[in-house]
């Protein structure tokens, strides 16, 4: 059966209870306007509902727990623990211009076997709930983070997981999170049937697809989800996005020394976003300099500086829009493809 939010029980709650309809509003602005971070401080309420609050929900607004937290330049990694002990990470980055952008999960580990992905490398333990899904945010909304932009980005496939749309709808709720669909974005491997379900339910939020590599036998190889989803059908579903959206469509390479780093690559990649109709100028190409792990195989290196230079020189000079990701965090595994819920 479908997991129910908190913020669905808390109005059941309320029902039963026969409390005037306000009392929802009230415990909505303490958790979202006054950061309150415990229901039994959340005092406008009378004694007998905070006490309700805390035996159907427990004594903490946020279900999960942050058990370890890693600091490194403009960035934090926290790793949290969830109900049955499964644990999972989300990242905070602080641009010099004050911006907070975050990057969280979806999944207890993957089940899609990306070769180059240490969350790959764990296995699909299981889906987040909605909640376990938002409250990584509001963690970081109780400890008085303003919330810019959200990634899921973080470990897991978000379009594997049915309960995102769920908590998509809370995080964008005006009594709620609050955030413009416009400041949050999915990526994906290519699940087609969350890309067209994105289209129709959530068309302004902005979707990224990770592609590595523009031929799909090799695609194959990096990525097993070619197989059932190749290149040529994602790429017509995010046509049909930009046709039905007018929004820009974000493609993520990770460059791989002497894998995937080729001229002939960048030409093909070229190829595969050129004469798109008249949605082609919507695509954007992000080209990530790759992060091994200790987990990942050690024939996966990071392509030089000069060479990654080239390989975009390349593709500007067939009109492709490019930029290179800035990184941050890769000293204490925490940039693009390194989460995987370490204690250490």
């Amino acid at each position: 059966m479908k997991p129910i939010s908190k913020y669905e029980k808390i109005r059941s709650l309320l029902t039963e209870l026969k409390q005037p309809s306000y009392r929802y509003t009230q415990i909505t602005d303490a958790i979202f306007k006054q950061n309150v971070g415990e229901f039994e401080r959340m005092t406008l309420l009378p004694k007998s509902l905070r006490e309700e609050l805390v035996r159907t929900l427990g004594p903490q607004t946020c279900s999960i727990e942050p058990v370890k937290e890693l600091v490194s330049n403009q960035v934090n990694k926290v790793l949290f623990a969830l109900g049955d002990n499964e644990r999972v990470e989300a990242v905070r980055l602080q641009y010099e211009r004050g911006w907070k952008s975050y990057c969280i999960s979806t999944q207890c580990g993957c089940g899609f076997g990306c070769k180059f992905c240490a969350t790959g490398t764990l296995g699909l333990k299981r889906n987040l709930t909605a909640d376990e899904i938002t409250d990584q945010l509001l963690y970081f909304h109780l400890n008085g983070h303003s919330l810019d932009s959200v990634s899921f980005m973080g470990m897991g496939e978000a379009l594997a997981n049915p309960n995102l749309f769920d908590a998509l709808n809370i995080l964008t709720d005006p009594g709620l999170f609050g955030l413009g669909h416009r400041r949050l974005t999915i990526s994906t491997i290519g699940l087609l049937p969350g890309i067209e379900k994105l289209t129709r339910e959530f068309p302004q939020i902005n979707l990224t697809f990770s592609l590595h590599s523009p031929f799909d036998d090799q695609r194959s190889e990096l990525m097993p989800i070619n197989k059932r989803f190749p290149i040529r059908d994602v790429m017509n579903a995010l046509d049909a996005h930009i046709r039905q959206t007018g929004r820009k469509v974000y493609i993520a390479y990770i460059l791989l020394q002497g894998v995937n780093d080729s001229l002939e690559h960048a030409g093909a990649i070229a190829d595969l976003l050129r004469g798109r109709g008249s949605g082609e100028h919507l695509y954007h190409l992000t080209v990530i300099p790759y992060n091994p792990t200790e987990v990942t195989p050690e024939s996966y290196r990071t392509s030089e500086s000069a060479h990654i230079g080239k390989f975009v020189r390349v593709l500007k000079s067939k009109d492709i829009h490019v930029t290179i990701r800035t990184q941050f965090g890769s000293d204490i595994n925490a940039a693009c493809g390194q989460l995987y819920r370490s204690d250490e």
